[in-house]
């Protein structure tokens, strides 16, 4: 089983997105270690509405090729537009971060994902969800990253957010390396 981490983010219908996404991963994962959930600013985006931005992270056996076709449907049953342009508001984004310490092109998906050193709305949750866990190309671990991390101008902070009648974060059996 591998260690996966998924960046989830929402800025139509926010809570409705974010709960109908962990509701379906954790029917079909389980066990979820969630982030706090953060609001932030539109990062390229011209439309203005704040995003909801949160890291899940679970085990699973799956190729990376699969993963990514169930959260790409997943997105889809969602309300997500293939034919929407890229930096256009979204109901749901959900982007592979990691599967383990695996680099380089699998199927398809860059990993580690890029973001993760570059935005500040992958890289906190990240660090507050597992902290210990060190990135698989930089070799640091997440929490010294987003200690360094010195862009000012992406904004975000946490909000209250429940679910399944839990405020998050949550926690399940999942054990934090």
């Amino acid at each position: 089983m591998a260690l996966v981490t998924l960046s989830l983010g929402s800025n139509i219908e926010r809570e409705h997105h974010i709960r109908a996404c962990l509701d379906a991963l954790a029917d079909n994962f389980g066990a979820l270690a969630i982030s706090r959930v953060f609001e932030s600013r539109p990062v390229g985006f011209e439309d203005g509405r704040n995003f909801y931005n949160l890291v899940v992270a679970f085990s699973s056996d799956w190729p990376v090729a699969r993963l990514q076709a169930w959260c790409k449907d997943l997105e889809r049953r969602n309300g997500r537009r293939n034919d929407s342009p890229k930096f256009s508001p979204r109901t749901l984004d959900i982007d592979i971060l990691t599967v383990d310490s695996l680099c380089g092109e699998h199927d398809g998906v860059m990993l580690p994902r890029g973001e993760v050193l570059h935005h500040a709305f992958v890289l906190q949750p990240l660090a507050e969800l597992l902290p210990n866990l060190r990135h698989p190309v930089v070799g640091r671990r997440y929490d010294e990253l987003w200690a360094d991390f010195s862009d000012s101008d992406q904004l975000l902070w946490p909000i209250e957010f429940l679910w399944r009648g839990h405020s998050l974060p949550v926690s399940g059996p999942l054990s934090r390396p």
